[in-house]
């Protein structure tokens, strides 16, 4: 069961409407790396975890990419403004000004309709929460790449707050992955002799560490924290340095 909160995860406001732009915030709305299609991901992934603490995870995540659909889907009604404009709109999706009336719509910023192709699911928790890792960073990629293309500080504050939740749902995932421990596909991991070959096939030079295949372990993600980054004061903050 679900309930809609008419408040938004996070006001947005935009300081001018700027059509060209709002097709370029549509990829966030209906892209291959877009909220819908974490959302729908992690919401149809999480119908198979038995372990109660990561599927509420994936749940809460789930939802909350909802929430950050409806952010975007705000800023590019606002963007669009109010009058259609597909003589003025220059780049991208014009299908705002002559097929929605304005209204955002579920595609990416060609206008391509979102497709559930855009999913992966596997069944296998392992697999699935390494795509779900990759899935927020790609997302916070797309949303440093428009944070660097717009001046309109109300732009700015919604895409920094949701890049930096992307981060945020990449460190949950990461603590998620090393609960699992060896299982599924993590399991009997590096047990045989052609799982420990390492095979240098790119000439001149060795420069990949070969040794580790030695005694091979399955992954585990470093987490970051607050310790860490007071270990490394230098570390860049990557708040404002898109």
């Amino acid at each position: 069961m679900f309930r809609h909160d008419k408040q938004l995860l996070k006001e947005v406001r935009v300081d001018k409407p700027n059509p060209n732009y709002a097709n370029m915030m549509q990829e966030q709305i209906g892209g291959a790396h877009g909220e819908l299609k974490a959302a729908m991901q992690y919401f149809s992934q999480s119908f198979r975890i038995k372990d109660e603490r990561i599927k509420d995870l994936f749940l809460d995540i789930a939802s909350e990419e909802l929430g950050h659909m409806e952010m975007v889907a705000t800023l590019v009604n606002l963007l669009n403004g109010h009058q259609v404009d597909a003589a003025g709109t220059t780049a991208g999706n014009i299908q705002a000004s002559v097929q929605s009336g304005l209204t955002p719509m579920l595609a990416n910023a060609s206008g391509y309709p979102w497709t559930g192709a855009y999913m992966e699911d596997t069944g296998d928790l392992a697999a699935d929460i390494i795509s779900d890792i990759a899935a927020e960073q790609r997302a916070k990629v797309v949303y440093q790449y428009l944070y660097r293309q717009i001046n309109d500080t109300g732009v700015r504050e919604a895409i920094d707050f949701l890049l930096n939740r992307e981060e945020a749902h990449n460190t949950l995932f990461r603590q998620a992955f090393n609960m699992l421990e060896e299982t599924g596909s993590l399991a009997d991991w590096g047990v045989t002799q052609d799982s420990k070959q390492y095979f240098d096939l790119s000439t001149p030079g060795q420069f990949f560490d070969q040794n580790n295949l030695s005694n091979p372990k399955p992954p585990k993600f470093i987490i970051p924290n607050q310790q860490n980054q007071q270990q490394n004061p230098n570390q860049q903050n990557y708040t404002m340095a898109h």
